[in-house]
């Protein structure tokens, strides 16, 4: 029945159910909860309701934490945040004392919907109850903030994580980074990349780089743009499609047409294709720069390297020798 259910096939695992009576062996609560949570799995879950009534006529065993907890998740999961809190509520009428997990469940079903102040509630119950909260429920209240912009609130728990000693995962720096750099406090996200850069245990990928390289590019500052490249390389991350555009439209921006081609190159020698915003963008550029010739030139071998056919691999390197770049054999 697990293994159905597992799989979704949660009918099939019903039939089994049905049939136990008849070779003498009764269902038991983790029967049961092996039922509930494969219908919550599939987003059955009112029905999975049904059988927590049904557990709870039962004469030898009653609903515990496992069964409340799937049904929670199931809600939380599908938004049906009421539904959600009704079973958290009536969980804790019937003595049975909510877990860590349960309260990380409904804390981010709350913070996906953007109620952050009841993610917060949910936080602060946690606290009262005696539970240590965990990365997953820090990360996730940070997230509930940083979805209503309230990003001031997300710094605070981020300074109480570290007072609790609490070690954020790749996922808290994302948020964080992401949410500061949508609101041009590029400082902040510059000093959560230094903290990130110097955990020995996370490779970022680049999607956490990107925002911040983007934002000193649009400033203006190439320089810290260019130094967070090369703090990215040196932590082993390479770079993707948005990586290089982001470099090339930044020193496109600032006039520095000859880097911007260098950047070109290299994202070309990784076997990086750049798509149409990137060529555009890099040959208007050296059109309004007086380099209308190697504009065309690239523009030229992309548009052969397309008509030809050619594999991934052998547009680039066929794209590389055209702009005489050494092409490793």
């Amino acid at each position: 029945m697990r293994g159905l259910c597992r799989v979704g096939n949660v009918e099939k695992a019903f039939e089994f159910f049905n049939s136990m009576e008849s070779f003498g062996c009764l269902p038991d609560l983790i029967t049961y909860n092996t039922l509930i949570n494969g219908l919550c799995r599939v987003g059955n879950v009112d029905r999975a309701q049904m059988l927590l009534r049904e557990i709870e006529k039962h004469p030898e065993f009653s609903p515990d934490v496992v069964t409340y907890t799937s049904i929670i998740s199931g809600y939380c999961k599908s938004g049906r945040m009421e539904k959600a809190v009704t079973l958290f509520d009536e969980m804790i009428q019937r003595g049975i004392r909510p877990n860590l997990f349960t309260f990380n469940i409904v804390i981010d079903g709350f913070s996906k919907k953007g109620d952050s102040d009841s993610a917060l509630m949910m936080y602060e119950k946690a606290l009262n109850g005696g539970l240590k909260p965990d990365v997953v429920m820090f990360t996730s209240i940070i997230d509930s903030h940083c979805r209503t912009g309230d990003l001031d609130k997300s710094m605070k728990l981020w300074d109480e994580m570290n007072k609790r000693q609490v070690s954020p995962n790749v996922f808290t720096f994302s948020i964080l980074i992401h949410a500061l750099c949508k609101a041009n406090r590029l400082n902040e996200s510059r000093d959560l990349l230094r903290r990130l850069n110097l955990r020995k245990d996370i490779i970022p990928s680049p999607f956490i780089y990107n925002p911040v390289i983007d934002g000193f590019c649009k400033a203006g500052n190439l320089d810290e743009a260019n130094s967070i490249v090369a703090e990215m390389e040196a932590k082993g991350c390479v770079h993707d499609k948005m990586t290089f555009t982001i470099l090339i439209l930044g020193h496109c921006m600032k006039g520095r047409t000859f880097e911007a081609i260098d950047i070109y190159k290299k994202m070309l020698s990784v076997g990086c294709a750049p798509d149409n915003i990137t060529m555009s963008s890099l040959t208007s550029c050296l059109r309004k720069a007086g380099m209308a010739s190697e504009a065309n030139e690239i523009e030229l071998s992309a548009s052969k390297n397309m008509k030809s056919g050619l594999s991934s691999l052998e547009k680039t390197t066929h794209l590389m020798t055209n702009m005489n770049i050494p092409v490793a054999v």
